[in-house]
């Protein structure tokens, strides 16, 4: 049997994150609790580092989101779906700590070391992008991660866990504790959000205010 046969034999008789959780909330199981993190912990620290903006602070909020499903374990509700219990901590501690007044707000959309896949504002990558082209895609980055920080807190939730954690409308209404149909609304209300502040910011810096000390240049005809 091949090494990636047994690995997807491996995967397929893997306990649930249910059951783990199931294990954590009985007997305080310390080995499927550290199956948990092994399995989310990626996720959940890309989703802080998304909305703080701050990758080593990322690092510490993740292991707090932990720290607190630990703690109230008891709270969590049998036959429910753990990843959503887990997602709605995430985001409730995340936005908990941009509410400090200590915090600086850096929210991007994409973290500094993100290797994932593009989301819908990213620039497009190459394989050996010109000096220009990576100029301008730093530059859209700049704007997408400056547009973000700018919305409120109910759009950009919906644009990271759809746009980047490529949940379902579904998955997202149940994380938000929403009917479907507002995610759905709310998702294209932020869009359109995101679309128009993209806009402005890039016109702004296609477009400088004329320098009033500038002389006026005169047309040559050659």
């Amino acid at each position: 049997m091949s090494a990636t046969a047994f690995e997807s034999l491996k995967a397929l008789f893997a306990p649930t994150d249910e059951q783990l959780m199931w294990r954590v909330q009985t007997t305080g199981d310390s080995g499927a609790f550290g199956e948990l993190v092994r399995r989310w912990e990626g996720p959940i620290q890309r989703l802080c580092a998304r909305l703080t903006g701050d990758d080593h602070r990322a690092e510490d909020l993740a292991q707090e989101v932990f720290a607190r499903i630990f703690a109230h374990r008891a709270g969590f509700k049998h036959g429910s779906k753990f990843s959503t219990y887990l997602w709605r901590v995430a985001l409730n501690h995340t936005y908990s700590e941009l509410r400090r007044p200590h915090h600086r707000r850096e929210t991007p959309l994409e973290s500094p070391g993100d290797t994932d896949a593009p989301g819908p504002f990213e620039a497009l990558r190459d394989e050996a992008p010109l000096p220009d082209e990576a100029l301008t895609r730093r530059e859209t980055g700049d704007a997408v991660r400056q547009a973000l920080g700018q919305l409120p807190e109910e759009y950009r939730s919906v644009l990271v866990l759809r746009h980047y954690e490529n949940l379902k409308f579904r998955e997202i209404a149940d994380v938000l504790g929403l009917p479907e149909g507002t995610v759905k609304t709310r998702t294209t209300e932020a869009l359109n959000a995101m679309a128009r502040l993209l806009r402005r910011s890039l016109e702004l810096h296609l477009c400088p205010p004329p320098n009033p000390r500038a002389r006026p240049t005169q047309n040559l005809v050659l």
